[in-house]
């Protein structure tokens, strides 16, 4: 057989057991477990020992072609798990984002912009009093930065860590980047572009795991040492998610600030052999407007 096919089929199945087979056959083991212990006998191993030896004991399953099906139809269901996290996934992730358009939202929202709002006329306070310690500024901008970077205005950290992307690029290069980035996408290196790839790629996998969180938290009730697993996985999703919205939004900014000038000189906004020096905002709105189609 071609070495090339072998090598594809291997990357193949180890991705479906790694991403589908795995995260489900684990999953079905809880709920194996929970359902068979129970709130009462939520740490009997013994019972759950007893309960594997009756299923094995059974004479259908000496039979090889049912023990196959069995196989079989355990990894299909694994898969099918996995294949339903990643929709939840992707609400969750929806989740994390969204904006401030329903009356919770717009509470959460209203919450984290009063308090960034002291935090910062704290700092401003402190900075215009030369008697104010340089580690008190610090912390003052610590603790306001910790809610966002700029004045909030979504419900959470992770929708406005990348609202602050878009927020800073403009104020900077007077770039809109929701109609520049498709463009500047397309003159990125390849490794830059697997770096951004990778870090988005980074948040739909913490997405999933907190939609795995959600079905641990379903089977806690039948058997509640789930709700620590539960537990676990969210908390998990939560400081990976956050990491993995940092890395995207900081290589965003990171790829504006290296290649803004590049992608003007290719629409013809700044002369060949300009060089050197930030994009000026005049060339940012211009550029802007061009890519918007605007009249």
């Amino acid at each position: 057989m071609n070495p090339l096919l072998v090598t594809l089929g291997t990357k193949l199945t180890e991705r479906w057991l790694n991403l589908l087979v795995l995260p489900g056959a684990l999953f079905l083991g809880v709920v194996a477990a929970g359902t068979t212990l129970g709130h009462t006998h939520w740490h009997d191993i013994d019972r759950l020992r007893e309960a594997l030896d009756d299923l094995t004991a059974r004479p259908v399953l000496d039979r090889t072609g049912t023990a196959a099906i069995a196989v079989a139809v355990i990894l299909l269901l694994s898969s099918a798990l996995s294949l339903a996290a990643q929709s939840v996934g992707t609400a969750v992730e929806s989740f994390w984002l969204r904006e401030s358009r329903f009356p919770l939202g717009r509470r959460l929202q209203s919450r984290r912009h009063a308090a960034w709002q002291r935090l910062d006329h704290e700092r401003t306070e402190a900075i215009r009093d030369p008697a104010t310690p340089a580690a008190d500024i610090e912390r003052l901008t610590r603790a306001r930065d910790r809610i966002a970077l700029v004045p909030p205005s979504r419900p959470t950290w992770y929708g406005d860590r990348l609202a602050a992307a878009a927020a800073r690029v403009h104020a900077a290069y007077g770039i809109d980047l929701a109609a520049v980035w498709p463009r500047l996408w397309l003159i990125l290196a390849e490794p830059a572009q697997r770096q951004i790839e990778s870090a988005r790629l980074a948040l739909a996998t913490a997405a999933r795991l907190g939609a795995w969180s959600l079905g641990y938290l379903a089977v806690a009730a039948w058997w509640w040492p789930a709700a620590l697993i539960a537990l676990g996985c969210t908390l998990m999703a939560r400081s990976r998610a956050r990491e993995a919205v940092e890395s995207l939004a900081s290589l965003v900014e990171a790829a504006v600030d290296v290649h803004a000038r590049d992608l003007a000189v290719l629409v013809g906004l700044e002369p060949p052999e300009a060089t050197g020096g930030p994009l000026s905002p005049d060339t940012g709105d211009s550029m802007s407007e061009v890519f918007r189609k605007a009249d």
